[in-house]
């Protein structure tokens, strides 16, 4: 409640507008009716002004819209005594710009989350001591120790014989990446188990990590400014009222004759019909899982023509899976259980797969002795009698003499030899999710034409899971800077995209309408997003575009409604046949009518649930056509 107050003092104008409507409102009933007028009256033309000051200065920058309209409104309703609803329209006026205010503050926090999770020490190898620094006094040359499951903190080369990284956070590849001496490392990604020591190549403000904070802040900075909806109504209905209510004068010869057709002719099927509208569709948006960050977000959802996936916890479920166990001259069932016998004993990600399939169904793994893991490489231990070593193609080779097979297309092995003989592989994969494939075939019914993966995983994983998933264009081993690169440069327009990690937040930003999977994605993709889906469920971007365009449908019509309605009451008015008072109540009549068919927008339409619907379908003949477990060992 406090910091809803203390971010209340920083809307005065809100703040007065509902200070004077009290003292009204006390004013009436006790009989003071003249007063209340005359304390309303002086607050409207108090913001009427200051709202005319603001049209000046966008009128002098080349833009108008809503504001001309509202001048007007407060002008004619206070001109011709109809005081509470100028009232009524600069609480809209103020109380809609601290809602656009609201959602706009977003613009700065994604920056601080990612500044929280950036390193900031470093452990400094010299002359055989180690020291802890600061990550900005790191220099070009320093020999850095990294302990296990610590955040590189610089760009360096490995110095070490071996590591295994997750650099998920970077690249967005799921799986581990083994790393040898002499690689490359990028700050930000995470070590493994073993400690390993990495000579600096750059300073942290040249690191990787601080690159994404930096395209972060460029993207946000250069996003073009929205229009609102109704501003592209408002020009042209104030002029046309403006000129009616003149004519009306003139012809009849009588100043209240403009008076009646202005008290008819106030915005607020503008002002009101368009924001309930999108707090509707906000609304139910939020129910299904999507939270949107501003109602031109909406606008922007309806409009999107080209829609980004990123690939690894997006379009796929972000953890390696085992997918099927190759043999040579052994038991399937056989081979997995000794693998994972040592593999239980491994802090390698993919060995946590292996174990976990080899308990599937109830499975028991059996105990091993003589366990020596080679960082980067693999496990060796003995099992029932036999010598079980497990790891990657080049370490089993060199323990086997010979060499191995070729895992599926878009899978990652991880190879076995038993007694010192080649004995197959199990592979692992980043399994598309169910829904993928029926997301993408939503999205193009709903008008999207292209739609795309940016991924910085390698060209053979990409390319199988594009065309599992049905994906149009497919990028792969890209960047945070490419995956920018390409959404700046992505036609047709609006692009949207949806991300996860820490490495999509600038591309997030950079987009038309950034998507952040918000279930398990990073705090930075979140914040940066124009959009958070909050449940681990890819389907509900399809979702969102969905009730972008119900929510547009319905705000146009309502408009529609208030406008057409209000113009016959123009012309009513006009013709002499319609007193200011009874104006100003049908004038209500009017509003009502728009603010009930916004809030239609909290329902679906009926073409929205027979997508729905479909998509349910399409998800659960995907679901049943998912191998069972025991399928991976036929």
């Amino acid at each position: 409640m406090r910091k809803f107050l203390s971010g209340m003092l920083g809307y005065p104008v809100v703040i007065a507008t509902l200070t004077v409507g009290l003292i009204g409102g006390v004013l009436e009933l006790g009989g003071q009716e003249t007063a209340a007028r005359w304390v309303i009256s002086a607050l409207a033309v108090v913001v009427a002004l200051l709202q005319a000051r603001g049209m000046v200065d966008d009128l002098r920058s080349g833009s108008y819209g809503i504001d001309l309209l509202a001048v007007t409104a407060i002008a004619s309703t206070v001109a011709v005594g109809e005081y509470w609803a100028a009232l009524v329209v600069c609480l809209m006026l103020s109380g809609g710009e601290a809602l656009e205010d609201y959602a706009a503050g977003r613009a700065r926090r994604e920056l601080t989350g990612l500044l929280e999770n950036a390193p900031r020490t470093a452990h400094r190898l010299a002359d055989g001591q180690l020291t802890d620094v600061p990550v900005d006094d790191v220099a070009i040359g320093d020999r850095l120790v990294v302990r296990p499951f610590e955040v590189v903190p610089v760009d360096g080369v490995l110095e070490s014989d071996g590591a295994s990284l997750d650099e998920s956070s970077l690249t967005g590849e799921s799986l581990p990446v083994d790393r040898t001496r002499g690689d490359d490392l990028l700050s930000g990604a995470i070590n493994g188990a073993e400690a390993i020591e990495v000579r600096a190549t750059a300073s942290a403000a040249d690191s990787q990590y601080q690159l994404i904070i930096a395209l972060v802040r460029e993207a946000q900075e250069s996003k073009a400014p929205f229009v609102r909806l109704a501003d592209r109504v408002a020009v042209p209905f104030t002029i046309g009222a403006l000129a009616l209510a003149v004519g009306a004068w003139i012809v009849s010869g009588d100043p209240a004759r403009m008076a009646e057709v202005l008290v008819v002719a106030t915005p607020c099927p503008l002002i009101i019909a368009a924001p309930v509208a999108f707090m509707s569709g906000m609304s139910r948006a939020a129910r299904n899982g999507v939270i949107v960050k501003s109602s031109g977000t909406l606008e922007q959802l309806a409009r999107v023509r080209t829609v980004a996936f990123d690939k690894t916890g997006t379009l796929t479920y972000g953890k390696p899976r085992v997918t099927a166990v190759h043999t040579e001259g052994m038991a399937p069932a056989e081979m997995l259980a000794l693998a994972a016998a040592v593999e239980q004993h491994s802090n390698h990600p993919l060995a946590a797969a292996v174990v976990d399939e080899a308990r599937t169904g109830g499975g028991t793994v059996r105990a091993a002795q003589d366990i020596t893991e080679i960082p980067a490489n693999g496990v060796r231990g003995t099992v029932g009698g036999h010598t079980v070593v497990v790891g990657s193609a080049r370490f089993v080779e060199r323990e086997t003499g010979r060499g191995t097979s070729q895992p599926w297309a878009g899978t990652t092995a991880v190879h076995v030899a038993v007694d010192g003989r080649y004995a197959g592989y199990v592979a692992l994969a980043d399994e598309l999710r169910a829904e993928t494939r029926a997301t993408m075939a939503s999205l193009h019914r709903a008008g999207v034409r292209t739609t795309m993966m940016l991924t910085g995983d390698g060209e053979h994983v990409a390319r199988h899971i594009g065309a599992e998933a049905g994906i149009d264009d497919v990028r792969a081993e890209l960047l945070p800077q490419d995956k920018v690169a390409a959404v700046r440069a992505a036609e047709p327009r609006p692009v949207m995209m949806v991300g996860d990690g820490v490495n999509d937040a600038p591309v997030l930003a950079a987009a038309d309408v950034g998507v952040a999977m918000g279930a398990r994605g990073s705090s930075a993709a979140s914040e940066s997003a124009d959009v958070v889906i909050t449940i681990d469920d890819v389907s509900r971007s399809a979702r969102a575009v969905q009730i972008g365009h119900r929510t547009m449908r319905v705000a146009w019509q309502a408009i529609g409604i208030g406008v057409a309605m209000s113009v016959g009451l123009m012309g009513i008015a006009a013709a002499g046949m319609l007193p200011a008072i009874v104006g100003a109540w049908l004038q209500e009549v009017v509003d009502l009518a728009c603010i009930l068919w916004a809030l239609l927008a909290m329902r679906p339409g009926r073409a929205e649930r027979a997508e729905v619907d479909r998509m349910r379908a399409d998800v659960a003949v995907a679901s049943a056509d998912h191998r069972a477990p025991e399928a991976v060992l036929a």
